[in-house]
């Protein structure tokens, strides 16, 4: 079950790097960092099931600052 686990957020973070490499989608888009946001998440998960606290740290950061760029863009485009 934790292979699976990892390796959903892994794809789904690397999904959205492939998209954005592609320019299928840009890297201010809501949506690279919304992938980006819920594929960390999922590896938090991971992360914590492996007991893996560097691996933790960086992946809290990353869904952070990820989940911070989606909060902004709903701010902004609330109308």
């Amino acid at each position: 079950m934790q292979t699976i686990i990892g390796a959903t957020g892994a794809t789904i973070i690397l999904i959205f790097f492939l998209l954005n490499q592609t320019n299928i989608i840009k890297k201010e888009s809501v949506w690279y960092d919304l992938g980006n946001a819920i594929g960390a998440g999922i590896m938090i998960w991971y992360s914590i099931l492996l007991w893996s606290v560097p691996f933790l740290i960086l992946n809290i950061v990353w869904a952070a600052f990820s989940a911070c760029d989606v909060v902004k863009f709903f701010v902004q485009n609330k109308k």
